[in-house]
């Protein structure tokens, strides 16, 4: 095997070949203030040698638990094909223009969106969260919408991938790369 990065490549290109709907799709788990976990599913902007971006509300629950611990962990779960990949790492945001241009090539109703909704807030009605977006769609018409200021990617740059393969009688294979101090991968085959 050549590394972690092309391990993942491979499984995903089959995962985004395979009859799955959202195979970007990826759990993220962020721990708050009180150590308490909390998991959601994020869907996977772009990858490379450096790491996994993804988008989201810096507001919202998984920023501000971002903010005051930047140690999350990412899980993918590609059932067709018995494939599991967890990443563990470090999130920390992307460059203003680095979102700025993401944010330019998302749907228009998506960057409305992301104007109208304070994530994680609590709202009296989902009538006032359209009326939100109402507003905001006459307030932007005929203009570009420009990316809010709390909105935003994460580049989570891996310390730890486990590729975790089914098999019959729960014989699963399990390979672990954990980046040593000089940035290289050590490879570990894990009992299941």
């Amino acid at each position: 095997m050549n590394g972690p990065f092309e391990h993942f490549r491979r499984w995903y290109d089959q995962a985004r070949t395979a009859p799955i709907d959202k195979p970007n799709a990826m759990t993220i788990a962020t721990v708050d203030a009180d150590n308490k976990p909390s998991c959601r599913v994020v869907l996977l902007s772009s990858y490379d040698a450096n790491g996994f971006v993804f988008h989201t509300n810096y507001e919202s629950r998984k920023g501000v638990d971002i903010s005051r611990n930047p140690n999350v962990a990412l899980t993918f779960w590609w059932d067709p094909l018995g494939y599991q990949v967890r990443i563990e790492g470090r999130a920390q945001q992307r460059s203003a223009q680095e979102s700025d241009a993401y944010f330019a090539n998302r749907p228009r109703g998506s960057q409305i969106g992301a104007w109208a909704s304070e994530q994680s807030r609590s709202i009296d009605s989902y009538a006032e969260l359209v009326a939100r977006v109402r507003k905001l769609e006459n307030d932007f018409a005929g203009n570009p919408v420009p990316r809010p200021p709390h909105w935003g990617g994460y580049l989570v740059v891996p310390q730890v991938f486990e590729f975790w393969e089914n098999r019959d009688n729960r014989l699963h294979e399990r390979f672990r790369y954990e980046r040593t101090e000089g940035g290289a991968w050590r490879m570990l085959l894990l009992a299941p």
